[in-house]
């Protein structure tokens, strides 16, 4: 017996139809559900501990989204053949999911959580990453696990002018902004994408747009829920232990000692054996007995000190830990040419972030190969974004890339993609070596990665910088304030970490994240605002250093020259398994790929050394050979048969002089005019019935006097 499917639907503004159904599949999870939308389906299920692992003090969240080949009927390319670690584009949609659930836990729940989201079903004009916040959030919503939600995501991007929501892939590649945007039913959470050199104000608007509809998906949830027999209240839990004695004793006697340090300008390494420091002296005054009880608990309330002390300091005096206003940046300092070994590359330092960017260029041959459920491509510009532990003085296990460093290095992608030249022929590959951090180093990544850009000769559309904005609020008094440039500790302790990039005439990405509950509008475009005068004065700064793309690239950068042959010859300058293309890559020191065209075939050489690229260029030409009728030839004779000579018009290509082409006269045999290795010049006359080229000799000489031509 099929059980009883319990579903709502939710009516987009332009008609289309999602539908919310739970009570089918997945039933032992906590919750589950299939969100549709068209023939796109997505399956989430939600599973919570009871109670939390000993000696946990924070929420073991984890979110994971997998895209399941047989969605679009496709067996995976890896050796394998079975889904294996997930790619970069699930691990970002995994990013923008848990950046909107992790602030909705209350803060004292520890419980392990696991939300895993399938993509089963896939339609190529329904992106499945805009349905993964809303799956996730309904799969918690009819459970009785703890959660100050229900929140959605949308996408919306701007065609032609005007806004819409949950796009095709086609539609999003023609369109001048894409955001994705998560909320509650009353705030923005997230916020992030890429545009077109958009103003603040069309950024909101676009903003705005997407909360309306998220608020349709949220009112769903809530209506599913409601239906849902068998959901509990939210459950009692006790995951936090607490001394009211030892928290009055430590605000007590180390808020002053807090404010203090914090109130005095210090570097990030001072500051934090400061503020140390005061912690080892409230806790010197108890035995070693003693501290096996107090210890665990004044270092809980002591990080609260921290937090609150600092957010006083800045919201009643203006002053930020390194001594700055709200809106000042730190002190900026940049190199470019700085690794005569690559293509192109940037020092960038601001305060105590710093980024060592390099830009290597390629052939399509070096193109990231992207294969997804959604998308097989070669994706020609990317970047990648390292964070080794050094760069915070720290010395910890390396676990390969983790989901921040794929998160940064996409964001500062975007941030540099609408800069590029369109149709540049060169793979660009740019990495970004954080070398320090102190707040926002994927701003640093996107300005160093600009002059290493422009550094390496790449004639960019215009330069453009990124920076990291930070919000305090006090939600009793209702003051605010706005931070230019964040440092870690303002991002850690702060409301807000809201990171713009942009060039003079807009913005061109964007990543939001914001930890309280009703932000309004009009701090965001306070945000928007001050981040922009941020963001110019930094390019201002970058301009010192280079202001332009150079004219050239460097000399050791790869030349790259793309002629077109016809079709028919592509396969003879590949040759039989590879062999001459091969052969011809090994002689000239080259790397030539070959793509076939709707009308022709296109051959992309890379090389360093001209001379070997023009010698690799003559020799596709001669294989491609294609003569022009009425062209003239100098040919040589390669072999006499009775009924003509062939004779080599181009290295390899050959076509027949018929006997009767060879002179005016009757000839017997062949032998009586030509021998062979003979040069002569021949003329095209076009091609047989059978496609074979038909050469003359005679063509070319002077007609004989008649001899029975009457006398004048």
């Amino acid at each position: 017996m099929i059980p009883q499917a319990i579903t709502e639907k939710i009516i987009l503004a332009d008609g289309r139809e999602i539908t919310i159904e739970t009570g089918k599949l997945a039933k032992q999870a906590n919750g589950s559900v299939v969100v549709r939308m068209g023939d796109t389906m997505l399956l989430a299920t939600v599973v919570a501990n009871k109670d939390a692992n000993p000696g946990v003090d924070f929420l073991p969240l984890t979110v994971d989204y997998r895209e399941k080949f047989y969605a679009a009927g496709r067996i995976p390319g890896n050796f394998f053949r079975r889904e294996a670690r997930p790619s970069d584009e699930e691990i970002l949609t995994m990013r923008l999911v848990d950046r909107v659930l992790r602030p909705l836990f209350p803060e004292d729940f520890h419980a392990e959580v696991q939300v895993m989201i399938s993509l089963i079903s896939y339609d190529k004009d329904v992106m499945p990453e805009a349905l993964a916040g809303l799956a996730a959030s309904a799969a918690i919503a009819i459970t009785d696990i703890p959660f100050n939600g229900p929140m959605s995501e949308a996408r919306v991007i701007r065609l032609d002018g005007k806004l819409m929501i949950n796009p095709s892939l086609e539609q999003l590649k023609q369109s001048d902004l894409d955001i994705m945007v998560g909320a509650t039913k009353d705030s923005i959470v997230m916020v992030e994408g890429e545009m077109k050199e958009i103003s603040e104000a069309e950024m909101i608007e676009a903003i705005e747009f997407a909360h309306e509809e998220i608020k349709k998906q949220i009112e769903a949830q809530e209506r599913l829920a409601a239906r849902v027999a068998n959901v509990l209240p939210k459950r009692e839990y006790s995951h936090e232990t607490h001394n009211e004695e030892i928290r009055e004793k430590v605000w007590k006697e180390t808020y002053d000692k807090v404010y203090e340090v914090a109130k005095t300008p210090s570097a990030k390494e001072e500051r934090g054996d400061n503020f140390k420091a005061v912690l080892e002296e409230f806790l010197s005054q108890y035995s070693e007995e003693e501290l096996d009880e107090v210890k665990p608990f004044a270092k809980v309330y002591y990080h609260d000190v921290e937090k609150e002390a600092m957010r006083q300091m800045i919201l009643n005096e203006n002053i930020r830990l390194d001594g700055r206003d709200p809106k000042t940046i730190r002190p900026i300092w940049s190199e470019v040419d700085y690794l005569p070994g690559a293509h192109g590359s940037a020092v960038f330092t601001r305060g105590e972030t710093q980024s060592l960017t390099a830009l290597t260029l390629g052939s399509s041959k070096d193109a990231n190969m992207i294969d997804s459920v959604a998308s097989q491509h070669d994706e020609k510009f990317f970047l990648h974004y390292n964070f080794p532990p050094f760069s915070t003085g720290e010395a910890r296990p390396l676990r390969g890339t983790s989901r921040r460093e794929v998160g940064h290095g996409n964001l500062a992608q975007r941030a540099l993609t609408y800069i590029l030249p369109d149709d540049y022929g060169y793979t660009v590959r740019i990495v970004s070596d954080i070398l320090e951090s102190n707040g926002s180093s994927s701003m640093a990544t996107v300005c160093a990665g600009c002059l290493a850009l422009m550094d390496g000769g790449v004639p960019i559309k215009k330069p453009v910088s990124g920076i990291a904005m930070g919000l305090i609020t006090d939600q009793k008094s209702g003051k605010f304030t706005v931070l230019s440039d964040i440092l870690g500790d303002e991002d850690h302790l702060g409301d807000m970490d809201f990171k713009v990039t942009g060039t003079k005439d807009g913005i061109t990405a964007c990543q939001m994240d914001i930890k309280i509950q009703g932000l309004s509008m009009d701090i965001m475009k306070q945000a928007l605002e001050q981040a922009r005068e941020g963001r110019l004065h930094i390019l201002g700064e970058m301009m010192k250093t280079l202001s332009e793309p150079r004219t050239q690239l460097k000399p050791n950068a790869p030349k790259l020259i793309v002629i077109e042959i016809p079709k028919e010859f592509i396969g003879a300058v590949i040759g039989p398994g590879g062999k001459i293309i091969q052969e011809l890559q090994k002689e000239t020191g080259t790397v030539i790929a070959i793509e076939e065209t709707e009308t022709s075939g296109r051959v992309e050489i890379a090389g360093v050394d001209q001379e070997k690229i023009d010698a690799a260029i003559a020799r596709i030409k001669q294989i491609a050979f294609v003569p022009e009728p009425g062209g003239v030839y100098d040919a040589v004779v390669k072999s006499i048969k009775p009924f003509g000579a062939f004779v080599e018009i181009s290295k390899g290509v050959e076509g027949l002089v018929h006997i009767s082409e060879i002179e005016h006269k009757r000839l017997n045999t062949v032998e009586e005019a030509l021998n062979l290795n003979d040069k002569v010049k021949v003329k095209f006359l076009g091609y047989d019935d059978k496609k074979k080229m038909k050469l003359s000799i005679k063509a070319l000489l002077p007609k004989p006097e008649r001899a029975d031509k009457p006398a004048e």
